[in-house]
């Protein structure tokens, strides 16, 4: 199963109905955020029971702290008394790591490239583009290239036998079906091939075949051309021209890394204060405070060297901020539990049983008294 392919396809649908490809991003992130919302809330909920028990679990560390394998024991013992799961609040990120490298790879795909590459939104000028690109134009019938770039094949090949085109004809594997024949050298043509082997046909087709239409893409400057490939003994083979390939910087990218970091800052910093009890450890305190400031720095410098594309980040942008709305909704629903909790238990706090008489500080002098009688 193509999981790139039926992302795409998804995405298109979602454009369709929403009107930009840029929206169906975002519509795809909330469809992805609200399919997590119950593993959100198992999230939240694991972050509180850890909160509530830490006093505990400090006190068994500190009991067993020059015995490891009985303080395990003792941890293990306890989180099965309190049916907690300390991994349970991981859950959500292991989950959406997958999703993010199927997105960057789909919008990274000459498939997404030739169908919707080119798609602007908002200030963003090509939802495919990253950080640093180059200056080429797509369909103008010449590569920008440099001397070690790669190229690819888009799924769709439309193959001929004399002038009618042959149906069903398919590659076998499209993305490695294309080779570059020789060296690259900027400025002159390169030289591309298909191997007759590489199509999914029976002999006799094979052997008629004279000629393929395909779209190609440089996998490294992302430009798309459309190439006539010719009948040459056993491969079908084109040349196309080239120019050497100028670096271009795309500034609207550099706004979202920008806006990413500002979003991911202060999306750790309301998770951090929604979440921060009230007799937090300081030690852990004081390193919560320090990933939830490093982390977003880190994340955004690397974002500068590694080439993501500026779809992948409106998606990153669109989740943190439905992440904000979602961790307060969920720690409010969370907060009512515990205080309905507590009214079942009978009690207005964790120490105040409910109906309790107030006793004046006069009647406590009488006691006194009486006692000393």
């Amino acid at each position: 199963m193509d999981f790139t392919t039926l992302t795409i396809d998804f995405l298109k649908q979602l454009s369709n109905i929403f009107g930009s490809y840029g929206l169906g991003i975002i519509a795809l992130t909330v469809i992805i955020r609200l399919a997590m919302w119950p593993l959100n809330v198992s999230q939240q909920r694991s972050m509180k029971t850890m909160q509530l028990l830490q006093p505990k679990m400090k006190a068994i560390q500190d009991r067993y702290k020059n015995n490891p394998q009985m303080m395990q024991q003792k941890m293990m013992e306890f989180y099965k008394e309190h049916k907690f799961n300390p991994m349970a609040g991981c859950l959500p990120l292991l989950i959406q790591m997958p999703i993010f490298i199927l997105l960057y790879s789909s919008l990274m795909s000459p498939q997404f490239i030739s169908m919707a590459g080119q798609s602007n939104f908002l200030f963003i000028n090509r939802l495919d583009a990253t950080l640093k690109g180059n200056a080429g134009v797509s369909n103008d019938g010449k590569f920008s290239v440099g001397s070690r770039d790669t190229f690819s094949l888009n799924k769709n090949i439309k193959v001929y036998i004399g002038d009618k085109e042959l149906e069903g004809a398919k590659l076998s594997n499209p993305r490695n079906a294309l080779k570059v024949q020789g060296e690259i050298t900027p400025g002159e043509p390169v030289d591309l091939k298909i191997s007759l082997d590489d199509f999914d046909l029976k002999f006799s087709q094979l052997a008629k075949i004279t000629k393929a239409e395909a779209t190609v893409t440089d996998n490294n400057t992302r430009e798309i051309e459309k190439v006539t490939f010719t009948r040459q003994g056993e491969v079908l083979a084109a040349s196309v021209p080239t120019l050497a390939a100028k670096a271009s910087f795309n500034y609207d990218v550099l706004i979202l890394v920008v806006i990413f970091g500002a979003s991911m800052f202060l999306t750790q910093k309301i998770m951090m204060a929604t979440n921060k009890m009230a007799a937090a450890d300081p030690a852990q305190e004081a390193m919560q405070k320090s990933l939830g400031t490093m982390m977003p720095v880190m994340l955004t410098a690397t974002f500068l060297f590694i080439p993501i594309p500026a779809g992948v980040l409106l998606y990153l942008i669109s989740s943190n901020i439905i992440q904000v709305f979602q961790t307060m909704i969920i720690n409010k629903q969370l907060d009512m539990e515990t205080e309905q909790q507590k009214l079942a238990k009978g009690t207005v706090s964790d120490e105040t049983p409910l109906n309790t008489k107030k006793v004046k500080a006069k009647e406590i002098k009488n006691i006194e008294k009486e006692d000393d009688k």
